[in-house]
């Protein structure tokens, strides 16, 4: 993140790279954090600020407060001073005054919560992903060598992630390629929860799966959309086991890029086989819609160049990659030492 500048410079104010003299300074005092209670995984995106120095406001998501607390547990252990901590589980309001109150943030929440914010400089914002693998006009005859690194890019770490597929689009043999992926995806059931097998998780909240099974309900009863995974399923979408709640895989082919569905994302497997028109095409990304992850599986140099000028794509794999392979190295939806802090004109005499 630091791109190997000296991390003296945090502690002194001014380092040497190159040669010459640099000057950084933090932006704010501490690092405020409003966590959700999706995936452990999202806390590795604020445990560097440790290494830069930077004292951290945690908000704990309300489903699941234990992983912050036992990751603050294990640093002081390793000996960072508590005082680099604050650990304040709170409602909505509590957020806001975090997110208000710290000079430089990062928010995780749904689109209308990460909405109130959007464009503030100060606030790192992490909302759905819409995450999604495209198949070029050259591929897409040629999926079925892709298609369990589609399947992985839905259903991996449980696909509850914003990194995880939840479309996948093809200019050809989109029925095709659903149809294949809700058989591949069939197979992952509920299991206990100490099972090494098992690969989709519990809702905590079973009013809210109810609530997503419904609205991919209402999203079927529009034309130009099925549930491909229903002629594989033995029952319904929507199962409990020893108490607790859970959505099947989903896979849904859209004859159209308008359709409800086409673009939505859910915490569980589910992922959307969208029909590209042959007049999208050319017009590719635009057609898709912002995406935090994509994987482009094509050797099309003008689709490749498109992509790679967009501003609706945040992180790109060319080629065999999942959407949900993270280098941690490259900036995920930023880059939080540039978040934290900010370089100043620096000379010395002497």
């Amino acid at each position: 993140m630091t791109r190997g500048l000296d991390l003296a410079v945090i502690d002194r104010g001014y380092s040497i790279d190159n040669g010459k003299p640099v000057s950084f300074f933090p932006k704010s005092r501490a690092l405020g954090v409003v966590l959700p209670s999706n995936s452990p995984g999202v806390h590795g995106l604020w445990i560097p600020a440790i290494a830069m120095k930077m004292p951290l406001v945690l908000r704990p998501g309300s489903a699941e407060p234990w992983t912050p607390f036992r990751i603050i547990q294990a640093l002081m252990k390793a000996g960072v001073p508590a005082d680099a901590f604050s650990y304040l589980p709170s409602d909505h309001a509590g957020a806001g005054e975090i997110v208000r109150r710290c000079g430089r943030s990062m928010f995780f929440g749904d689109v209308g919560a990460v909405g109130a914010f959007a464009g503030d400089p100060r606030i790192e914002l992490h909302g759905p992903g819409y995450s999604k693998v495209l198949l070029g006009p050259d591929r897409a005859a040629d999926w079925r060598p892709s298609l369990a690194l589609i399947a992985k890019s839905i259903a991996d770490n449980g696909g509850r992630s914003c990194v995880n597929a939840s479309g996948v689009w093809t200019p050809a043999n989109g029925r095709d390629l659903a149809d294949a992926l809700a058989s591949r995806l069939s197979s992952i059931v509920p299991r206990p929860a100490d099972d090494p097998a098992a690969e989709i998780a519990p809702f905590v909240n079973c009013s809210v799966a109810h609530h997503i099974n419904n609205q991919i309900d209402a999203g079927l009863a529009e034309p130009g959309a099925e549930d491909m995974s229903a002629r594989y399923r033995k029952g319904p979408r929507l199962v409990e086991l020893n108490g607790s709640t859970y959505l099947l895989p989903t896979i849904v082919h859209c004859t159209s890029s308008s359709h409800p569905l086409a673009n939505r994302e859910f915490l569980f497997p589910f992922a959307s086989v969208v029909d590209i028109a042959a007049a999208e095409v050319p017009a590719l990304p635009a057609a898709l819609g912002p995406t935090l992850s994509m994987t482009a599986l094509t050797d099309d140099a003008q689709l490749i160049e498109r992509l790679l000028q967009s501003e609706l794509v945040g992180r790109l794999n060319i080629g065999a990659i999942q959407t949900n392979t993270i280098v941690w190295d490259q900036p995920h939806e930023g880059n939080l030492f540039e978040h934290l802090y900010a370089r100043r004109a620096f000379q010395r005499a002497g």
